[in-house]
C-alpha cells in the first residue's frame, strides 16, 4: 500500500510540474485578458480535487490511527476539550463585541466582531503557549 501511494504522489507531484509549467508558459497578459481561462480553470479544479483527495486521505488515516488504539483516543480527546475550552474562554471571557462600520461602508455585527477578536485572543494564546514550552523545554535541556 506504501509503494502504490508512494508512485502515486510521485506521479501527482511531477504531472503538477508540467501544469505549472503549462500555466506559467500561457503568460500573464493572456491570463489577465482572459484568454486562457479555460486552461487556467481547468488546471484549478484539477488542484481542488487533489487537494481534497489529499485532505480525505489524511482525515481517514488520522481517524484509523487514532479509533485504533484506546490511549490515542484519549490523548486526541484531552487535546480537542483543552483546545475547545480555549476558544470558550476566549470567546466568551476575552472577546468585545462591537458593532463597527468596515471600508466599505457595510457593518460587521457585534457577533462577527466578537467572533474575529476570539480567534485574534486564541491565536495569540496558543502562541505564548508554545513559545512558552519551547523556552520551558530549552532551559531544561540546558539545566541538564
Amino acid at each position: 500500500m506504501k509503494k502504490i501511494l508512494t508512485i502515486l504522489l510521485g506521479i501527482v507531484g511531477v504531472l503538477s510540474i508540467v501544469f505549472l509549467a503549462m500555466i506559467i508558459s500561457t503568460g500573464d497578459e493572456a491570463i489577465k485578458l482572459g484568454e486562457s481561462s479555460g486552461t487556467v480553470n481547468t488546471f484549478m479544479y484539477i488542484g481542488y480535487l487533489v487537494f481534497f483527495l489529499t485532505l480525505a486521505f489524511v482525515v481517514i488515516f488520522s481517524l484509523k490511527n487514532i479509533f485504533s488504539d484506546a490511549e490515542t483516543m484519549k490523548s486526541t480527546l484531552k487535546g480537542v476539550g483543552i483546545f475547545a475550552l480555549l476558544a470558550a474562554i476566549c470567546y466568551f471571557g476575552l472577546a468585545k463585541g462591537v458593532e463597527t462600520e468596515l471600508k466599505d461602508g457595510e457593518m460587521l455585527s457585534a457577533g462577527g466582531s466578537q467572533l474575529l477578536g476570539a480567534g485574534l485572543y486564541l491565536f495569540y494564546l496558543l502562541l505564548a503557549i508554545a513559545g512558552g514550552s519551547m523556552l520551558f523545554f530549552a532551559i531544561k535541556k540546558m539545566i541538564k
